[in-house]
């Protein structure tokens, strides 16, 4: 008897951002790294002392610093249906939502799912986020 066992090959889903902004909306952490500190405060014509003062709060675990949020949880850089800093923006926003993301994202996130192949997909991700996979 012949058994043929089925192999699933996962298809990579890439998520194209559609910037709707919910993203932006949800309370959470932004961490930051020294080099978008600096960017950041640069983007915006502060002084990187400034842009700490203003901008940041100390993270939880007291292992760097964090965006800080406005008093209903949005994005300090949220500015209407817009990000305020968007061609400066941190690593970890635009990680989001194809290299990160938590179970039930795709309820509030409009990014479009499309199938790509693998190649496609780490071009794709590359474009997005500056990383290669």
């Amino acid at each position: 008897m012949v058994r043929w066992i089925l192999t699933i090959c996962p298809v990579p889903i890439f998520h194209e951002c559609q910037r709707c902004t919910a993203c932006c909306r949800w309370p959470g952490q932004v961490r930051l790294a020294e080099a978008e500190i600096a960017r950041l405060a640069q983007f915006r014509g502060q002084s990187e002392r400034e842009f700490i003062e203003q901008a940041t709060r100390l993270r939880p675990d007291r292992r760097g610093l964090a965006l800080r949020d406005k008093p209903n949880g949005e994005c300090i850089f949220l500015d209407g249906e817009s990000c305020a800093v968007q061609p400066v923006k941190p690593q970890q926003c635009r990680d989001f939502p194809n290299l990160w993301n938590f179970p039930g994202f795709e309820q509030t996130c409009r990014a479009v799912p499309r199938l790509v192949s693998d190649e496609e997909y780490r071009r794709l991700v590359h474009a997005a986020t500056g990383r290669d996979l």
